[in-house]
């Protein structure tokens, strides 16, 4: 069996629909990179009888990993240790110290086997977080030191990315500027020509509705329009496009990816169109790095109805990238 780069996979919350989309994805399709799951052991072998999912598991060691070696028909685990209860609980901050300490192997052995595949499963970011970043796109940013990243929403049709992130909205035209939008439109560049060999052409909304405001500073104006004047020279940007009539059909089929100020201003249409057929790729880093494209989903929990096709897009993606 010829050698393939294995996918490093972090749990998330414990009390999620993860391993429930999880099983559900394994036997939705075949994969050829191994897996490594960071996860707590006894967690995984409960919620594998719970749900009567059977695939062999083998428990490797995250300073002892034979890369070369994993093997695809097992899941590969890293155990780490979740002293509560196995059950679902409502989430709260007890699982933080499982999360992090599961971030913090994944980033370890990311660095120490250059891995180039990460997929984590969802977390509540405004409990795990703790207001210390927007989101776990900043989080995973920060831990490897890279200042510059962008949150693609990633749809073979059509992706979206948001300038700003988890910000409330009443600080979105503060944060804005011109070297941020060129900053975005530089990574969703690279992105689309490393992955996909292409020069993506890339439309960029207005803040304001029409791109247009009674407000004495019009940051269409001033800001955006500026940015994609300078753009043009180098890259395939268009706009200021009014967001209201960007996902039209007609309009949307001309692009590859629509760059919005805010981050409903594209999701809300992205989710609305394609549902779970996206997935959440953090550009910049030094290795592609996914999500699923929703949260815990606490509602769901342990009603085995969670639609598993944005992680099994993801896992899908690394296979093939």
């Amino acid at each position: 069996m010829s050698y393939r780069n294995p996918i490093l996979i972090v749990h998330g919350e414990p009390n999620s629909v993860f391993f429930e989309i999880f099983f559900k994805s394994l036997k939705a399709i075949k994969i050829k990179s191994p897996i490594i799951l960071i996860t707590s052991i006894d967690l995984l072998k409960f919620h594998m009888k719970k749900m009567n999912f059977k695939k062999k598991i083998k428990l490797v060691e995250k300073n002892q990993l034979r890369i070369d070696k994993l093997e695809n028909n097992f899941i590969n685990v890293i155990n780490i240790n979740y002293k509560n209860t196995l059950k679902f609980e409502k989430i709260s901050s007890k699982s933080n110290k499982f999360i992090k300490d599961c971030f913090q192997t994944a980033f370890f052995i990311i660095k120490k086997y250059k891995l180039k595949k990460f997929i984590n499963g969802p977390v509540n970011k405004k409990i795990f977080l703790k207001k210390s970043f927007p989101g776990i796109t900043e989080y995973i940013s920060s831990n490897f030191k890279i200042k510059k990243n962008a949150m693609l929403i990633y749809n073979k049709n059509l992706s979206v990315c948001p300038l700003t992130t988890h910000v409330p909205l009443k600080q979105v035209s503060k944060i804005i500027s011109k070297k941020l939008i060129i900053e975005k439109v530089k990574l969703i560049n690279e992105f689309y020509k490393v992955i996909f060999k292409k020069k993506p052409r890339i439309a960029v909304l207005g803040l304001n509705p029409h791109c247009e405001t009674i407000d004495g500073y019009d940051e269409d104006d001033k800001i955006i329009k500026p940015s994609i004047k300078l753009l043009k020279k180098n890259f395939s940007v268009f706009g200021p496009f009014s967001a209201d009539t960007m996902f039209l059909r007609q309009n949307r089929s001309k692009y590859d990816v629509v760059l919005g100020m805010y981050h409903d201003q594209v999701l809300t249409p992205s989710k609305t169109l394609f549902e779970y057929d996206a997935i959440n790729i953090t550009l910049g880093l030094p290795f592609i790095r996914i999500s699923p494209d929703h949260g815990p989903n606490e509602k769901m929990l342990g009603k085995n109805l969670s639609n598993p096709l944005s992680l099994l897009k993801a896992i899908s993606f690394l296979d093939k990238n």
